[in-house]
C-alpha cells in the first residue's frame, strides 16, 4: 500500500505526513520537484530536522543546484524507494505537491528522449500554443501553461510525434490512497501571503542573494517561487515590496495550476483541513485510510 499526501501549496501536506508516519508506520519520500535540490531550504519550504520527528525522509536534498534532474530520474529513485519501505513492512507515504512527479512514480508513464525543460522560446505563450496545435491538434495542455508546451515542442522535435501520442495508460502499479488537502481559496490565499511573509522573516532575502550571486540560473534556482521574484530587487529594478508581491501572486496562481493538474490527473480524495483544530483533520484523514486498506485486504 502507498499513500499520497498531495494538494495546493500551504494546506498543510508536511505536519499531517508526519503525524500519519507515526500512527502508521510510515516513510516519507518528497514528491516535490525543487525539494530533490539542496541549500534551496526557505524559498522551498522544505521540512526541518526538528519537523521532521525523527521520521525518515527520502528524496530530500540529494541533488546540488547546477545538476540535472528530471522526472525520469525521480520515477526511478521513487520506485526504488517504494520498494525499500514496502521491504521493511513500512508504509510509503508519497508527500508533494508536483502532480507529474507522483503520476510518474505511481502509474505505468513511459518516457522517450525528452529532455528537461532546457531550450526556451522567444514567442508569446499564445504564439506557442498555435505553434503546438499544428504538430499536436488533439493536445489537452492548458493554452496558458507556457512550461508545459515548450515541452510539448522540445518533445516533438525530438521524437518527431506529438506527446498525446505517448503510451502513457492510467494503470497504477500500486495499491494506492490518494489523499488532497484544501481549504476555501480566501483561506489558501491568506496562508501563501503569510508564509511568504514568514519566509522573508526567516532569511529568505539572505538566501535568494546567495542564488543571485552563484550566477547559477537552472531550474532549480528558476523554477521555484521565491528566487527569481527576488532577483530584481538586486538589480534595483523594483521595490522589495514590488517582488514579495510578484511572489504572493505567482503562488496563488501556482496554486491554481496545481489543483487542474490534481482534479484531472489523479483520482484524490479531498479533505477540507480544520487548521483551528489539525487533529481532527489526522483522526478523519487516517479513518479514511484504515477503512480504504480493509477494502484493500478483503
Amino acid at each position: 500500500m502507498v499513500i499520497v499526501i498531495t494538494g495546493p501549496t500551504c494546506t498543510g501536506k508536511t505536519k499531517l505526513s508526519i503525524e500519519l508516519a507515526k500512527k502508521i508506520n510510515g516513510e516519507i519520500i518528497n514528491a516535490d520537484a525543487s525539494q530533490v535540490y539542496s541549500d534551496n531550504d526557505i524559498a522551498t519550504a522544505k521540512v526541518t530536522i526538528e519537523e521532521m520527528e525523527g521520521i525518515k525522509h527520502h528524496l530530500l536534498s540529494i541533488k546540488k543546484l547546477d545538476e540535472d534532474y528530471t522526472v525520469f530520474d525521480y520515477q526511478k529513485d521513487a520506485r526504488k524507494k517504494i520498494d525499500e519501505i514496502v521491504s521493511r513492512d513500512h508504509i510509503p507515504i508519497l508527500v508533494g505537491g508536483t502532480g507529474l512527479y507522483i503520476k510518474a512514480a505511481l502509474y505505468n508513464y513511459e518516457f522517450d528522449n525528452e529532455p528537461e525543460i532546457a531550450k526556451e522560446r522567444n514567442e508569446s505563450t499564445s504564439e506557442l500554443y498555435e505553434k503546438l496545435l499544428l504538430v499536436d491538434p488533439k493536445t489537452t495542455i492548458d493554452k496558458n501553461n507556457r512550461q508545459r508546451i515548450i515541452r510539448a515542442l522540445n518533445y516533438y522535435e525530438i521524437n518527431k510525434k506529438p506527446i498525446s501520442s505517448k503510451n502513457n495508460s492510467d494503470k497504477l502499479l500500486y495499491d494506492t490512497i490518494f489523499i488532497g488537502l484544501t481549504t476555501d481559496r480566501d483561506n489558501l490565499y491568506k496562508r501563501i501571503n503569510d508564509r511568504v511573509d514568514v519566509m522573508v522573516k526567516n532569511g529568505l532575502l539572505l538566501e535568494a542573494k546567495k542564488m543571485y550571486e552563484s550566477g547559477i540560473r537552472t531550474k532549480a534556482i528558476m523554477a521555484p517561487i521565491g528566487y527569481k521574484e527576488l532577483f530584481p530587487y538586486f538589480e534595483n529594478k523594483y521595490t522589495l515590496d514590488n517582488c514579495i508581491n510578484m511572489m504572493k501572486q505567482n503562488s496563488r496562481h501556482y496554486a491554481k495550476r496545481q489543483y487542474t493538474f490534481f482534479n484531472h490527473q489523479l483520482p484524490i480524495n479531498w479533505f477540507n483541513v480544520n487548521y483551528q483544530n489539525f487533529d481532527l483533520t489526522i483522526n478523519e484523514v487516517l479513518n479514511f485510510i484504515n477503512k480504504k486498506t480493509e477494502e484493500v485486504m478483503h
